[in-house]
């Protein structure tokens, strides 16, 4: 295995998880961003207003982006599987 295939592969990987959990973790920035600024604008300072809506988004986020994740990953994971023989010989 070239040291070419194995950045080519770890490219790759890197690239899926940013898109896997980008949109997630982008929903969650967002959130929590809104959120703290509704407490800096009413001084609230609970420690739950901040977590509790970002758990909901995401969850939210699961249901509506799930599904592209599953099949962005079980196609990343079918082509290592495919060139498996590639890799080891």
């Amino acid at each position: 295995m070239s040291q070419e295939m194995v950045i080519s592969v770890a490219e790759k990987g890197i690239m899926t998880v940013l898109l896997v959990s980008g949109p997630l973790l982008l929903l969650a920035l967002a959130v929590g961003l809104i959120i703290s600024i509704f407490q800096a604008t009413t001084q609230i300072q609970e420690q739950t207003l901040a977590f509790v809506p970002k758990i909901v988004a995401v969850l939210v986020g699961l249901v509506f982006f799930g599904s592209w994740m599953l099949s962005h990953m079980l196609s990343y994971t079918e082509n290592i599987f495919s060139n498996l023989t590639r890799f080891i010989g």
